[in-house]
């Protein structure tokens, strides 16, 4: 309905769940990312930095680490999409230290 770019960038968005880790699936998926036109990363940087609000009272310590993580992880794979919501994205990781112990 939209074309193939579109669902090419949405195929590139969604993680591989047959991948074993969640850190395999995060880094096949920016791969892809990585290679498709810049609008599909700067959905990426969008999306983090919008989700790193105050995390759910229930997460662990080590779950709001390793949110952080992923989202360093993004910001340094996705550095060329758009310096503006890298930068975004680099104090919203700086800010969501708070939520560290």
């Amino acid at each position: 309905m939209f074309g193939e770019d579109v669902a090419i960038g949405i195929q590139a968005l969604t993680k591989n769940n047959s991948l074993e880790t969640k850190e395999d699936q995060m880094l096949d998926s920016l791969n892809r990312i990585k290679h498709l036109k810049d609008e599909v990363g700067l959905v990426k940087l969008a999306d983090r930095i919008t989700n790193l609000q105050k995390p759910p009272n229930l997460w662990t310590n080590e779950k709001i680490l390793s949110y952080q993580n992923e989202a360093k992880i993004i910001s340094s794979n996705l550095k060329k999409k758009n310096e503006y919501l890298n930068k975004r994205l680099d104090v919203k990781i700086q800010e969501y230290e708070k939520y560290t112990k």
